[in-house]
Order: C-alpha cells, then sequence, then structure tokens
C-alpha cells in the first residue's frame, strides 16, 4: 500500500494559509528568543521566504508547520551567536583600550615587566603543540566556549578539555606556576 502525500497547489494557497495562521505564534516565540520585536518579524519573514523557495515545500504541505518553526528558530539561535560575538568583540576592543590607556599611565619599570611578561607566555606558548596551543588561544584570547573551539578546530568538546587542560598544565609548569 503506498501512502499518498498531500501536495500543495501551484498557487502557494496552502503556504499562505500556513504563514497567516502561524505568524502570530511564530513572532511571539522569536521575540521572546530575541528580545527584539522587529528583529523577530524580520526572522519570521524571513523563515517565510526560505520555506516558498525551498524545494521541500512541494514535497509535503503536512510537514510545512514544522519545517517553518524549525527555520525560525534555526534563524533566531543563528542572530543569537551574531550578537554574542559582535558583543565578545565589543568587550575585547573595550578591553584593550583599557589596556593602552592603563599602558600610558605605567612607568617605564612596569613597562619592561609587561614586555618581559608577555615574551615569556608567547615563547611557552610556541613550544607546546599544535593543537593544545589552538585551544589555549581560542579559549583564552579569544574567549569561545567549548563547543565553539570544537567547531571551529572538527574535534570533540571532551578532546577541547583535554587540550586546554594538558596545555595549561604545561604552561604552568614552563612559567614557574608549580605543578598541575
Amino acid at each position: 500500500m503506498r501512502l499518498q502525500r498531500h501536495r500543495e497547489p501551484e498557487d502557494g494557497s496552502a503556504i499562505t494559509e500556513l504563514f497567516a495562521d502561524q505568524y502570530v505564534a511564530l513572532t511571539r516565540a522569536a521575540w521572546l528568543m530575541l528580545d527584539d520585536r522587529a528583529e523577530a518579524e524580520d526572522v519570521v519573514q524571513e523563515a517565510l521566504t526560505r520555506l516558498l523557495t525551498s524545494r521541500r515545500k512541494s514535497r509535503d504541505v503536512e510537514n510545512a508547520p514544522a519545517y517553518l518553526r524549525s527555520i525560525v528558530f534555526n534563524l533566531a539561535r543563528s542572530r543569537l551567536r551574531r550578537r554574542s560575538t559582535e558583543h565578545r568583540r565589543a568587550s575585547t576592543v573595550a578591553q584593550r583600550h583599557m589596556a593602552l590607556h592603563s599602558a600610558a599611565t605605567r612607568s617605564p619599570e612596569e613597562h619592561a615587566v609587561q614586555r618581559f611578561s608577555d615574551a615569556l607566555v608567547a615563547d611557552a606558548l610556541r613550544v607546546l603543540p599544535a593543537r593544545q596551543r589552538e585551544c589555549v588561544v581560542l579559549r583564552y584570547y579569544l574567549e569561545l566556549s567549548e563547543a565553539e573551539i570544537a567547531r571551529a578546530l572538527g574535534i570533540s568538546k571532551g578532546s577541547v578539555k583535554t587540550h586546554t587542560s594538558r596545555a595549561m598544565g604545561a604552561l604552568r609548569t614552563s612559567l614557574g606556576e608549580g605543578e598541575p
């Protein structure tokens, strides 16, 4: 026995009806995630555009509501990640600005100590295995989460934890801060 799937009429009326039925609920859900009504509306409208241009819409109208929801939530998550990255970059720029301002008020002796300390850390990082160095730089310089590092390097979260832990132990030892 062959199951028959419902096909959408060529005029897109089923999708239009779905959108009309789901617009308010999806906009509220996106707004709750994003805390910005205009951005939530943009996400829902972009989701509809993607649904309308998708090849999936013509295959199965019954699954269109779930597909539309997943598009909305994926777009909202993407915007949240983008915001997080922008916030992190802005924070890093502010920290560097504060460090430069602080550096301007340091004594020559403090400058020398800081340069020496920076050189020691750079030298200690250079001798680490590449993967450990990558994990430490991504974690402590770029302030990425373990999941973000895993994605960036194409390794598991557990591997990120292992490489970071080993690297930090080696750095403590080489910088004379005791055994790990």
